[in-house]
């Protein structure tokens, strides 16, 4: 199941545009032999090349999402500081 897409957009050194997709994408919890299994998390990345995909399981689809968090977080405060030095 797909749960979400991100579309960038950008243009190479010619100026023609193309586009990049990040994909989200799930597969349920299963029972197996009388046992839960996890689910999995894909992650796609679509391109006007190719594409490519890596399965996560839930705890290592949480470590990724942390540590986009983290990194994210710390580049926002960075702009946020140049912003302040820019504005004095």
């Amino acid at each position: 199941m797909i749960e979400d897409e991100i579309i960038h957009w950008w243009k190479d050194e010619k100026g023609e545009q193309h586009r990049t997709i990040l994909r989200i994408e799930s597969e349920p919890v299963t029972q197996n032999n009388g046992f839960p299994r996890d689910g999995v998390v894909g992650i796609r990345v679509i391109n006007t090349v190719s594409a490519t995909a890596i399965k996560l399981s839930p705890q290592e689809a949480l470590a990724v999402s942390t540590q986009l968090l983290s990194v994210a977080k710390d580049l926002m405060n960075q702009k946020r500081k140049l912003w302040q030095a820019h504005e004095d």
